[in-house]
């Protein structure tokens, strides 16, 4: 099933929800950064959670930056998504390996750790809105949840989920549900939702089930004056690197530092932290920059 994004309101639209496939590019992101088990499910539950989030912004061009940063072995996790339905992200310690946790799952928590979820909303104009509040789990989920209701006084409820086999992502994705402030007194609706989610006992065994976006929504809220949108949104994995954007980055080092790697490495190498490509300067783009610089120096005297 194609990555995708659906969105649907119930009980008279004081519930808004959101799901997500993103079984594919939590399978590149997987091959690109060469992810462990458990740093695949870390990554790919931020990339989904940010997604989610993105998805109720309004302006074109509105996009989420969601970073984990724990003390556990992970290190952290950083997520760029839009509301265009582009995602990228990676985590500092892709490597690194758990043995399950308790309940016989992939330990995101333990590898994550205690620490803060960072939350930068871009949304088109003006100055990006960010905050921070404390991991309460590590989970991600959980956090994600806590924030929302936190940061945004929006009462939420998030499951998201990774599967990865012996060949890599076989399941990944998740639902967000809300609810707006005009149900948020009813406290029957409130309750009844609750104890929906909570019985869910994951997001990929509904995917691995065969069970569609609409029909999982049919099964939560079907009975709440269910109305799912139209618009079936594709996502993927973006990034936005370019070699044009590296040669920027090599310019504002300057020409001595730039002389200094044309002589001692023959160019440069810089890659990118989010989507893992590489990119070659050669000493003759290292040279043209410097050619640049002259001559904007001499322009400005």
């Amino acid at each position: 099933m194609a990555d995708q994004l659906i969105r649907a309101a119930a009980a008279d639209g004081g519930i808004r929800a959101v799901g997500a496939i993103t079984t594919r590019l939590t399978e590149e992101a997987r091959g690109r950064h060469q992810l462990s088990y458990v740093a695949t499910a870390a990554l790919g539950r931020t990339m989904t959670a940010g997604l989610l989030m993105a998805s109720n912004m309004k302006r074109t061009g509105s996009r989420v930056n969601v970073r984990v940063k724990g003390d556990g072995l992970l290190g952290g996790i950083l997520v760029d998504a839009g509301l265009d339905g582009t995602v990228r992200g990676y985590v500092e310690n892709p490597s690194v390996e758990l043995p399950p946790n308790a309940k016989g799952k992939l330990d995101v928590g333990g590898a994550v750790g205690n620490g803060y979820l960072y939350v930068v909303r871009d949304v088109g104009y003006g100055y990006p809105y960010s905050s921070t509040v404390e991991l309460v789990s590590g989970e991600i989920g959980d956090d994600v949840a806590h924030y929302l209701v936190s940061s945004e006084q929006t009462p939420s409820a998030i499951v998201l989920g990774v599967f990865v086999g012996a060949t890599g992502v076989t399941a990944s994705g998740g639902l967000l549900i809300q609810v707006m402030p005009k149900a948020a007194r009813d406290e029957a609706l409130v309750e009844i939702l609750e104890s929906r989610v909570a019985a869910i006992s994951g997001f990929t065994p509904l995917l691995q089930a065969g069970k569609t976006l609409p029909e999982i929504f049919q099964d939560l809220l079907g009975d709440m004056g269910l109305e799912i949108f139209p618009e079936t949104q594709m996502l993927r994995f973006q990034c936005n690197c370019s070699f044009e954007r590296v040669l920027g980055a090599l310019k504002m080092l300057g020409e001595a530092e730039l002389q200094d790697m044309i002589v001692k490495d023959d160019g440069a190498e810089a890659t990118c932290h989010f989507c893992g490509t590489v990119y070659q300067a050669s000493s003759a783009h290292l040279a043209q920059l410097i050619d640049d610089l002259q001559a904007e120096s001499s322009a400005s005297v």
